[in-house]
């Protein structure tokens, strides 16, 4: 029997939901089986620069650090439209306001913190933080202002915050193409062979997950801590997607175009790997 690959993968509904089927052998994973473990995103993206984990989930800011050592995955991704970080503040000033002040972002690796530094440069001022302390910290003045994931996008105006910039919307104004926040990468040291299986069972977990959705209810609610149903199945509904299945031709070009922003800002190195194994 061959050993268990070590499977970082988030607690948020997105990446429970997609990733249930395949860790609880609900489809064909062709003789891999997988020890799992669960950490917020810049978490795994740490581990990812380690080299710790065989298979990870890991902001797109991430895999320009590891492109070496790690191979893309064409299925698994978060990525989209109308889905990006938003930039929050106590008062409604303009991003611009906010050079030579302290923002929070959810971590060096993550794709908020890669298109906050590409929307302006002169902003280069910031406090990292799990992404669940963010809004407190802005209502508490700990920071100046802060950009918030995941299902802080659907609470943030409960907390009287006004949104001061969408990176999302920014990016897509800017390229006309979706924005890449994280994908599944697989330690390139594990062969094309293993990879391409890897690959296709998470592209079968994928569509299982989205013909069956409420198969992993209570898999996601026991990691969704105090989120509320509704707000799983908002977060679910816009972080899973076709993308999600296959990143196809304009998923890929969102990516490059994302890698070669941030090479050109000398954010992440220059890498001669090509993405995937593929």
């Amino acid at each position: 029997m061959k050993t268990p690959l070590t499977l970082g993968f988030s607690p948020c509904p997105n990446d429970t939901f997609m990733f249930y089927p395949l860790v609880h052998g609900l489809v064909d994973t062709g003789g891999i089986s997988y020890n799992e473990r669960l950490e917020d995103v810049e978490t795994l993206n740490r581990l990812a620069v380690k080299g710790v984990l065989d298979v990870s989930k890991v902001s797109y800011a991430a895999l320009g650090h590891i492109r070496e050592q790690y191979a893309l995955l064409r299925a698994g991704s978060a990525l989209g439209r109308g889905c990006g970080p938003l930039l929050v503040a106590r008062e409604d000033i303009q991003p611009a306001d906010l050079c030579g002040r302290t923002i929070a972002i959810p971590g060096r690796y993550t794709t908020a913190h890669l298109l906050l530094r590409l929307y302006d440069p002169c902003l280069t001022i910031f406090l990292e933080m799990p992404f669940n302390e963010i809004m407190d910290a802005v209502l508490t003045g700990k920071v100046d202002a802060g950009v918030i994931i995941h299902e802080s996008r659907f609470t943030y105006q409960g907390f009287g915050l006004h949104q001061l910039l969408d990176l999302g919307e920014w990016w897509e104004m800017e390229t006309d193409l979706p924005i890449p926040l994280g994908g599944i990468v697989a330690r390139r040291s594990l062969g094309s062979e293993t990879i391409g299986l890897i690959e296709h069972a998470l592209a079968t977990a994928v569509e299982y997950a989205r013909d069956n959705p409420d198969v992993a209810a209570n898999y996601i609610r026991e990691h969704a801590q105090e989120m509320s149903a509704e707000v799983c199945a908002a977060h679910i509904g816009l972080y899973v997607n076709d993308f999600s299945k296959e990143l196809g031709d304009e998923g890929e070009r969102a990516i490059r175009e994302l890698l070669r922003r941030a090479e050109a800002a000398g954010v992440i190195p220059q890498a001669e790997v090509p993405l995937f194994v593929r």
